[in-house]
């Protein structure tokens, strides 16, 4: 089979805008995509929440369109949307061919102008907005504050990967307008962001739109490279008390950063452990055993380092150590033996498929326009597609299994449970109580 490729070409902008541009003329739109290298590891401790509150407030207004975005794009016939996680933050549009000059204007205006529309009274609804989201999304959903307990044990306190994305809601409320206006002013301009243009646009006329539309905003200052170390795990036991109606069991491990050697191998072993019905740990716990309603397990690839992660949610009438049990047999397994063949190829095969997939569409999360920011910003190497997807095709069993004998040891492994209300007693033997908020 032949191994697609990522076309584009990159320009810098006088500014240090680097722009990229893929033509692709199949379907007459093109994606706007903006990727910002900032994410919630460029906060601190005690100063939370600044990136995400951002996803809300670049969509509220700007000195030239001062009202929301969403309509005047999505009344043109374009789609609209963005995220931020712990190393970046992005925005996108995908608009008919005569919707992108409004698209490029909206970009540029709230990258170049968004603090004069951005008041005491806009700042306070979108605070509210957020710690609203924060209580939904996290404080009000069953199991909903195990990630704020599994990242403040996987992480030393002023790790920048020690707190959620959304951010601690004591931070939250405690932001100030003039911290979170230097905060833009720090991270979101020319010179600490990635354009591309994708779709039915030709390059000269995509780099000439991108000169027009943001040549002439102010380069910024180019922010610092975040760095921290991450101190060898020791094996702990955790226990969390939430209003659920059966335990739920976690166990998690430190993996190398994002396109370090042994990252790929990693993705597949968890796919392998625990995705789909013919997955190791679901063909056990779930469909043997009966020990666990549901398990899955991803890897969690991030910019200065990654984790591993198992849940299983225990099936009513049996225990959390026989789950447990059946973890750490499964994953020392694989960590002695490697997967065997058969699992490989159907694992290597999905990513491929997956790989592939996301070449289908220019714009949204994870088409290529995405893709290519996502390259151009974490590797510096947009067309990074064809040696990431050969990571993959590449591991072995051999690599699989050290991978995960390196990084995956019993004597460095977290676990959580999440219990219900006054059942402690139903954690690991001498499971540490911690309180998440």
């Amino acid at each position: 089979m032949t191994t697609p490729d990522l076309t584009y070409t990159k320009r810098t902008l006088a500014n240090g805008l680097q722009v990229l541009v893929h033509t692709d003329p199949r379907v007459p739109q093109v994606a706007v995509n903006i990727w910002y290298h900032v994410g919630s590891k460029n906060e601190q401790r005690g100063r939370t929440g600044f990136a995400h509150l951002f996803e809300h407030l670049m969509f509220e207004g700007s000195a030239h369109h001062n009202q929301g975005y969403f309509a005047p794009l999505q009344q043109a016939g374009g789609q609209v949307n963005g995220s931020t996680n712990a190393d970046r933050t992005n925005y996108w549009e995908v608009v008919p061919t005569g919707a992108l000059e409004l698209a490029l204007w909206m970009e540029s205006d709230r990258m170049g102008h968004l603090l004069p529309a951005l008041t005491p009274e806009r700042f306070a609804t979108q605070q509210a907005v957020v710690l609203n989201e924060r209580r939904q999304n996290y404080e009000n959903r069953p199991y909903g504050l195990a990630t704020a307990a599994l990242t403040e044990a996987l992480y030393p306190r002023e790790h920048p990967y020690s707190w959620m994305t959304i951010g601690d809601a004591e931070d939250i409320r405690a932001m100030e307008l003039a911290e979170v206006q230097a905060f833009y002013s720090r991270f979101y301009h020319p010179a600490n962001a990635s354009l591309t243009l994708a779709g039915a646009i030709g390059e000269d006329e995509a780099f000439e739109l991108a000169e027009r539309y943001f040549g002439d905003l102010a380069a910024g200052p180019v922010p610092e490279p975040v760095r921290a170390s991450t101190p060898d795990l020791q094996a702990k036991h955790l226990v969390l008390e939430d209003r659920v109606e059966l335990p739920r069991h976690y166990m998690a491990w430190h993996t190398p950063a994002m396109f370090a050697p042994g990252d790929a191998e990693l993705d597949l072993a968890t796919d392998i452990l625990a995705n789909g019905k013919t997955s190791r740990l679901y063909r056990t716990l779930v469909f043997e055993r009966r020990l666990a309603l549901d398990v899955g397990a991803h890897q969690a690839s991030r910019e200065i380092g990654g984790y591993a992660l198992i849940v299983a949610t225990v099936a009513p009438g049996r225990s959390v150590a026989e789950v447990d049990a059946v973890i750490r047999e499964t994953v020392a397994d694989l960590a002695a033996q490697g997967p065997s063949a058969a699992e490989l190829e159907r694992s290597a095969v999905q990513v491929e498929a997956q790989f592939i997939y996301r070449l289908q569409t220019c714009g949204g999360f994870g088409g290529k326009s995405d893709q290519l920011n996502a390259y151009n910003v974490l590797t510096g190497d947009p067309g990074y597609f064809r040696t990431d997807l050969a990571r993959y095709q590449h591991a072995t069993v051999a690599s699989v299994r050290d991978a995960v004998a390196a990084h995956c040891r019993p004597d460095r492994a977290i676990t959580l449970t999440v219990v219900p209300k006054g059942q402690l007693g139903a954690a690991l033997p001498g499971a540490e109580r911690v309180v998440a908020s």
